[in-house]
């Protein structure tokens, strides 16, 4: 089964490093890890760097998958796409992506699936300039899964949809990554979301790794406290579920 590991990765753009020193566990197939930290602390950056379109120091090891050529895809923020493909075409065109153009029934069936799955049959003939920010998400979203990966890494694949579609597909993810043994890595904000669906959680402050680990363990008051800036306790639900609850902003320091 397939498994990752970063090894004091670094990253950055020119002579400017905004990821350094990052080192991992080895996070194993059918996890779901969280990425989370304040805006602009390099989570993005991160992402490219594991995905390889950019360079930097460190090691990003990938052991045991079955397709190495293919084994990772990346999703990132910026959804915007070719306007003049349908929605259909333009994951037909993620499938074939660097496989030949031959369309055979395993690509159709695959198509079809990730579309049912994702709730997006109604517009699967829609062109994607048609569509809402929250549709082409769950468009960008399809273009991934349907390439089959076996590490997928999804930057804030969330953040355009409402409550009740950020639970239903981070709960699908959830269940995906399970069923085919995909490792997935999800930058989000919700720490409640990363409580409730996340096995891990990576937290990146200012381009550092400051801590990795089950996420129960790692979002504590303390890190709301220290990272965030915000008063909070967090208490269990009526299902169980750890969940965070704000009481104030910790005011700046002078």
């Amino acid at each position: 089964m397939v498994s990752l590991k970063l090894d004091d990765v670094a990253a950055g753009y020119g002579r400017k490093i905004v990821v350094s020193g990052v080192t991992t566990p080895t996070f194993s197939a059918g996890e779901i890890v969280a990425v989370i930290g304040p805006n602009a602390a390099g989570k993005s950056t991160l992402f490219k760097r594991i995905a390889g379109l950019i360079s930097g120091a460190g090691t990003v090891e990938v052991a045991n998958a079955r397709r190495a050529s293919r084994a990772l895809s990346y999703m990132p923020q910026d959804t915007s796409a070719n306007a003049v493909l349908t929605v259909y075409e333009s994951i037909l065109l993620a499938r074939k992506q660097g496989s030949g153009w031959g369309v055979e029934d395993g690509d159709l069936n695959a198509i079809d699936a990730v579309i049912e799955a994702l709730g997006i049959k109604p517009i699967a003939f829609r062109n994607l300039g048609e569509l809402s920010g929250g549709q082409r998400q769950l468009v960008s979203i399809a273009q991934s899964l349907v390439r089959e990966p076996e590490i997928l890494l999804m930057d804030e694949p969330t953040s355009a949809l409402d409550l009740h579609r950020q639970v239903e597909v981070l709960g699908f993810m959830q269940q995906t990554a399970r069923v085919r043994g995909m490792i997935v890595l999800i930058a989000l904000h919700d720490l409640n979301q990363a409580l409730r669906f996340a096995d891990q959680t990576l937290v990146i402050v200012n381009g550092r790794m400051t801590a990795c680990g089950k996420s129960t363990d790692v979002i504590t008051v303390e890190l709301l406290r220290d990272v965030y800036r915000v008063e909070a306790r967090i208490e269990r639900c009526s299902r169980g579920l750890p969940h965070v609850i704000v009481d104030s902003t910790v005011a700046q320091a002078a």
